[in-house]
């Protein structure tokens, strides 16, 4: 793969920002959710992260931000040279086929043959040279009419993550990467996600999709024709005075679904979507664990501390302490530890318990905490 040197033609970024991230309770909460927080220790969000990945591909003029209303003052603020007209803000959260289905219904109108390319804000990719060159290729795949994704080569046999079973190659010029890919796989249990690894037939599924605006509605109306026929309808209203009116209509009643229902999965049965093995370092930042693994990478020490005047003593312990308290934590002969101190919550557990920490969220919803929330 070549890195490229230039914007690629006709692509424009969308980047889906919604999701609270309730595994990472109780830092990640409604007003501020995982993608605006670093936590990486690069001293700036996963937001801005992802925006400076992108704007070599496609130019700080061509990436759009689908997000929540309460949030675009916090994401205006990370990102000064996003324009208003690529601002798209969600009134409820309605999962990924309305935010990148509306996203790409608002850009087809706008520039019919248009390519566009959908990354999550909150994940974390180190080598950016070999990112771009995977989303070269899938580009060119678009190009040539596929739905295209980039599968993560797995290092370990992990089951936070989904996974992409793939077929045979595929013929596409200037992506000679791609392959067609058979299905996609659930979250699995250890022993299957052993096998997956030890096959090699098997990629993680990042959750980035590359395909031109126009094929990408036509295969999302094949699987949800009242979908697309709102989200058509808030596309053909969204520059004009009548955006308003035509939201609070019918953004309440479109269906709430993820993009691999609508999209991904029936276009790999229909053989119209190829994959391109993405050989760099990725992680979707799931829970605390994932924080512990990021910051063990090339560093001596076995506890990962984040938080801006954080105050920790530690002796023989290992594992994450996220601080913002402000108050002393010590820790003394405890392993894999997870402790995350906020001002007005405070959650103990491990790392092998991690994901767990969405249990917590929904008991405090069902209790009705949400102030906490």
């Amino acid at each position: 793969m070549s890195q490229p040197s230039r914007s690629i033609d006709r692509f424009y970024s969308v980047i889906p920002a919604g999701g609270v991230g309730s595994r990472l309770w109780p830092l990640s909460r409604a007003d501020a959710p995982k993608f605006l927080h670093d936590l990486t220790g690069s001293g700036q969000t996963l937001l801005k992260d992802t925006w400076d990945r992108l704007v070599p591909l496609s130019g700080p003029e061509r990436i759009m931000v689908v997000t929540g209303r309460a949030h675009r003052a916090a994401v205006e603020v990370q990102l000064p040279e996003l324009t208003d007209n690529n601002v798209v803000l969600e009134s409820e959260p309605k999962d990924s086929s309305a935010a990148i289905g509306l996203a790409a219904a608002i850009l087809a109108k706008r520039e019919p043959d248009v390519i566009i390319g959908s990354f999550a804000a909150d994940h974390v990719i180190t080598d950016t040279r070999r990112f771009r060159a995977a989303v070269v290729e899938a580009a060119a795949a678009a190009d040539a009419g596929y739905i295209a994704t980039i599968g993560i080569t797995p290092t370990e046999p992990a089951v936070g993550f989904g996974y992409i079973r793939c077929g045979g190659p595929i013929t596409i010029p200037r992506a000679p990467s791609a392959v067609l890919v058979e299905t996609f796989v659930e979250k699995p249990d250890l022993e299957t996600a052993q096998h997956y690894v030890a096959d090699g037939d098997y990629l993680w599924n990042g959750g980035m999709f590359i395909a031109r605006a126009d094929v990408l509605l036509a295969q999302l109306g094949e699987s949800d024709p009242a979908l697309l026929a709102g989200l058509l309808e808030l596309a053909d209203a969204w520059d004009t005075p009548q955006r308003g009116a035509v939201v609070d209509k019918v953004w309440p009643g479109l269906a709430k679904i993820a993009i691999d229902y609508t999209v991904a999965e029936p276009a790999a049965l229909a053989g119209r979507l190829v994959v391109i093995p993405g050989d760099f370092d990725w992680d979707d930042v799931g829970d605390f664990a994932s924080i512990g693994k990021l910051h063990s990478r090339g560093r001596k020490s076995d506890l990962a501390i984040l938080g801006e005047n954080a105050r920790v003593l530690s002796d023989s312990s290992s594992g994450v302490v996220i601080a913002q308290s402000g108050r002393l934590i010590s820790l003394i002969g405890v392993t894999d530890i997870v402790v995350v101190d906020t001002p007005d919550a405070l959650l103990v557990t491990t790392t092998a318990n991690a994901q767990r920490v969405k249990a917590v969220v929904d008991a405090l919803k069902l209790s009705g905490r949400y102030d906490v929330l």
